[in-house]
């Protein structure tokens, strides 16, 4: 990660543009106020909506987790 003033980037953004590309750009202005500049990824929609799961199956798996969280702490079946 590299540590730029504002007025650094504003001198070269290209050169910054590019590096951002493979790194992150912390740019400070002033004493109070830090930026960050990466490159934006977006998520494959393909790929990630196969790994999803449904809001109901994500509740099926919460409750069962509870259940075997109580099981384990009180000894008890519900």
């Amino acid at each position: 990660m590299r540590v730029i003033s504002s007025s650094e980037l504003r001198d070269n953004m290209k050169k910054y543009l590019d590096l951002a590309l493979n790194e992150r750009i912390l740019i400070q202005r002033g004493r109070n106020e830090t930026f960050v500049l990466t490159r934006e990824e977006y998520l494959d929609p393909d790929t990630d909506l196969k790994r999803a799961i449904s809001a109901k199956e994500l509740l099926v798996g919460v409750e069962e987790d509870i259940r075997t969280a109580y099981r384990e702490k009180c000894g008890e079946t519900l």
